[in-house]
C-alpha cells in the first residue's frame, strides 16, 4: 500500500490535507510506528515521501439494516420490509411481511449482525388477550426471552414472551414522571411490569399502588422494585383492577389508565377513586383527540363532576391514521 510517511508531529495536519484533496485512502488504517506515521492513499501525490508499507483495512461498519441485506434481498423486498424495530434490553423484536416469512431467517441474522444484541424474534401476532401479549418466533443469536432493559436511570427486568412492554414509550414515561409532584397516591390500573410506577417512585416521594391482571407482570414488576432503588413506595396488586379496587379505603391523586385499547371501558372506576382536583392520565387508541376527551368527559359527569382538560399528545403511531393518544384531565367536584 503506498503511503505518506511522516513524523508524528505532522501527523494530523497532513492527515487533514490529504483529505482536503482527496488523496487519503479511507479503506485502510493510519499506522504510527518509529516516530513516524503512514497514511494511506488513492493516488500519487507530490511533496511527501512516499513509502510501500502494509496497512491494516478499515472495518466496514454498515450505517443501516438494509444495507446489510443489500445482497440478499431484492430493492423491492427492501422497501416492504420495515426495518424499525424494538430494543427491549438484549433482545430484538422485529415485523416481518408475509410475502417475506419465506427469508426470516436472513433477515433474522442480518438484524443480528447489525444490532449485536444477543437474541432476535419476530412477531408472529397481535397483541392479544387480556394479558396483553404477543406470540413470538426465534430468529437468531441466543433463545433466552429475559432481558433487563435499561431506561431514564431505572432497570426492568421482563419476559418479552410473558409480558407486554413498549420501549417506544419511554419519553411518555419521563414526561408523566415529570409533572408528578411528592406526596402523591398515584393508581396505575394496567401497571405491567411497572416501567410507570418504578420511574415514578424512583424520582419522587410518593405512595404508588400498581394493578395488572396478567401473573408474570405482576412477578417482574416485584423484582424490579428489589432492582432499584426508590424513593418512593410501591404496592402491587394481581388481578382486574374492577376487583381488586373494591378492597381500597383510599382516593388518588392521580390514576394511570395506560391500556389504549380497553381504559374507556374503565373511566368509571377511575372517576370514582380520584381524589377532588386530581389528575387522571388517559391513554387510548384513535385518530384524534375528540373521541377521549368525550368519553372522559361524560364519564365525569355522569358522576356530577368536572373534567379540566389540561395536556393532549400523540404519543406514538399505531397503524395509518391512528394514534396512541394522551389526554390528561384534572377532575373536579
Amino acid at each position: 500500500m503506498k503511503c505518506v510517511k511522516v513524523p508524528l508531529k505532522q501527523l494530523n495536519d497532513t492527515r487533514l490535507k490529504l483529505m482536503e484533496i482527496g488523496q487519503m485512502n479511507m479503506d485502510y488504517k493510519i499506522k504510527a510506528a518509529d516516530d513516524y506515521g503512514y497514511i494511506p492513499l488513492n493516488g500519487d501525490v507530490e511533496g511527501y515521501e512516499i513509502v510501500d508499507i502494509e496497512l491494516e483495512p478499515m472495518k466496514k461498519v454498515p450505517h443501516n439494516f438494509s444495507e446489510i441485506l443489500k445482497d440478499e434481498l431484492t430493492p423491492e423486498e427492501i422497501e416492504n420490509l420495515r426495518t424499525s424495530f424494538d430494543t427491549i434490553g438484549d433482545i430484538v423484536i422485529l415485523e416481518i411481511p408475509d410475502d417475506l416469512l419465506s427469508k426470516k431467517q436472513i433477515i433474522g441474522e442480518a438484524a443480528l449482525k447489525f444490532t449485536k444484541k444477543q437474541a432476535i424474534y419476530m412477531k408472529n401476532s397481535a397483541i392479544k388477550g387480556t394479558i396483553r401479549i404477543r406470540d413470538l418466533e426465534f430468529l437468531a443469536g441466543t433463545d433466552d426471552s429475559i432481558t433487563i432493559h435499561k431506561e431514564h436511570g431505572v432497570r426492568l427486568k421482563l419476559d418479552v414472551k410473558e409480558v407486554y412492554f413498549s420501549p417506544r414509550l419511554a419519553t411518555e414515561r419521563i414526561r408523566v414522571s415529570n409533572s408528578v409532584k411528592d406526596g402523591e397516591k398515584i393508581l396505575d390500573m394496567f401497571c405491567g411490569i411497572g416501567p410507570f410506577p418504578i420511574l415514578i417512585a424512583k424520582n419522587h416521594d410518593v405512595d404508588i399502588t400498581a394493578v395488572d391482571i396478567n401473573e408474570a407482570a405482576i412477578k417482574y414488576l416485584n423484582e424490579n422494585i428489589k432492582l432499584n432503588k426508590l424513593k418512593g413506595t410501591v404496592k402491587t396488586y394481581c388481578g382486574d383492577v374492577r376487583q381488586v379496587s373494591e378492597s381500597f379505603n383510599c382516593k388518588f391523586d392521580r390514576i394511570i389508565m395506560n391500556l389504549p385499547g380497553l381504559a374507556y371501558t374503565f373511566l368509571d372506576v377511575a372517576v370514582n377513586l380520584i381524589e377532588d382536583g386530581g389528575i387522571i392520565n388517559y391513554y387510548e387508541f384513535s385518530d384524534s383527540y375528540e373521541q377521549g376527551i368525550k368519553r372522559l368527559t361524560h364519564a365525569v359527569s355522569k358522576a356530577g363532576k368536572e373534567v379540566e382538560i389540561i395536556n393532549t399528545r400523540k404519543v406514538k403511531s399505531t397503524s395509518p391514521g391512528e394514534w396512541h393518544v394522551a389526554i390528561d384531565g384534572k377532575v373536579k367536584g
